[in-house]
């Protein structure tokens, strides 16, 4: 299979745009081939950062729904947001056999030691959603477009805020996610690409003075870290005056936040909440937004995701070579990973029904509880 896989890769750039994303060929056990050139019966581990977060167990089911609808049976790890587990997990998962791995990295350069493992014992690895360096052995990348990500949320400040109709000053604070997750800097990147000449301009204020990714990351993603930070920030840099926006990269990061807003005396007519956005459109946050408390996530459709990954994989181990629509960006420190993206959306209180209820991601009912 080694030989083959590298002949995909090598020919991955001349991909179509187009994902095919249609039910392939059921696989077998021991990965041995039928008539026809499918696999029957083979299991692929999934190995997923944690249960603490909504979006990655919906991921994990999704990924184990689809490739069991392909035929294939699955192993589902969370690592718990521990990177030491997490390779002990994907060690055990190529103990047992499995035939390929779906792996959404907890810390992106801890894997090297056992994706070497993979390799060795002909294992294809798709990295999921969060980008692994420092490793070939990464055959190919599923996710959405994270500089559009930060851009979205970037862009909804903007708009709210009324910047472009040369409305302000107006006081901001930055957040980011961990500092060991590659996507953290293509949101925040995506995000500075906008918000920088209002920055220069003096219309957009950090209070804090913080504005260098290293100075706002939130290690784990974690919301309690994040409430945390901005405790402090209020603390220390709005004795006087307040703040009008939060750059939010994550749901759960927004809701830590969102707390410690609210314990500063934030939400009443006299001091109303900023402008906070979020990503993953997490149950929690969209009856937050409803609400009228945080006020912009960015939806990324994890049941496409989900598509993609288990695409590729079984692509791989049929001797398929998968689509991809992006040969050049995701540079991990030893190869350009092949990857396909999908696209986000911004949503808030304006649309969350037409794209989150009409498109079957929520139900009206899940909403209003």
């Amino acid at each position: 299979m080694r030989n083959r896989r590298a002949a995909l890769l090598a020919t991955a750039a001349a991909a179509s745009l187009a994902l095919v994303l249609s039910a392939c060929g059921q696989n077998s056990e021991g990965g041995s081939k039928e008539k026809g050139g499918s696999t029957k019966g083979a299991t692929i581990g999934i190995a997923m950062p944690t249960k603490s977060s909504e979006r990655w167990i919906s991921d994990g089911n999704n990924v184990v729904k689809d490739l069991q609808a392909k035929g294939y049976k699955t192993e589902l790890v969370f690592g718990e947001d521990n990177p030491g587990t997490q390779v002990s997990q994907i060690e055990n998962l190529i103990t047992q056999g499995v035939k390929g791995l779906i792996v959404a990295a907890i810390d992106n350069k801890s894997l090297n030691n056992v994706l070497q493992e993979a390799a060795d014992a002909d294992i294809p690895v798709i990295a999921y959603d969060r980008l692994i360096l420092g490793t070939k052995n990464v055959d190919y990348y599923a996710s959405f477009d994270n500089e559009k990500v930060g851009e979205l949320q970037a862009n909804y400040i903007v708009d709210k805020l009324g910047l472009k109709d040369g409305k302000g000053p107006f006081n901001i604070e930055l957040f980011a996610g961990s500092n060991d997750d590659n996507n953290t800097k293509y949101f925040f990147n995506g995000a500075m690409s906008v918000l920088k000449p209002y920055l220069d301009s003096k219309k957009l204020v950090v209070g804090s003075g913080q504005t260098q990714l290293n100075q706002v990351t939130t290690l784990r993603w974690d919301g309690a870290t994040a409430q945390r930070r901005m405790d402090d920030l209020l603390t220390s840099s709005y004795k006087s005056g307040r703040v009008d926006a939060v750059l939010s990269p994550y749901d759960g990061i927004s809701i830590g936040i969102l707390s410690a807003l609210k314990s500063d005396g934030y939400g009443s007519k006299s001091k109303p909440l900023p402008v906070l956005t979020g990503q993953d459109a997490e149950l929690a946050s969209v009856k937050s937004i409803i609400a009228g408390e945080q006020t912009q996530t960015v939806y990324k459709d994890l049941r496409k995701l989900a598509e993609v990954a288990s695409a590729m994989v079984d692509d791989v181990l049929n001797d398929r070579k998968p689509e991809v629509n992006d040969t050049k960006t995701y540079e991990n420190g030893a190869k350009t990973v092949p990857a396909y993206l999908l696209q986000p959306v911004s949503v808030d209180k304006t649309n969350y029904e037409e794209v989150l209820v009409r498109g079957g991601y929520y139900s009206d009912a899940e909403l209003r509880k």
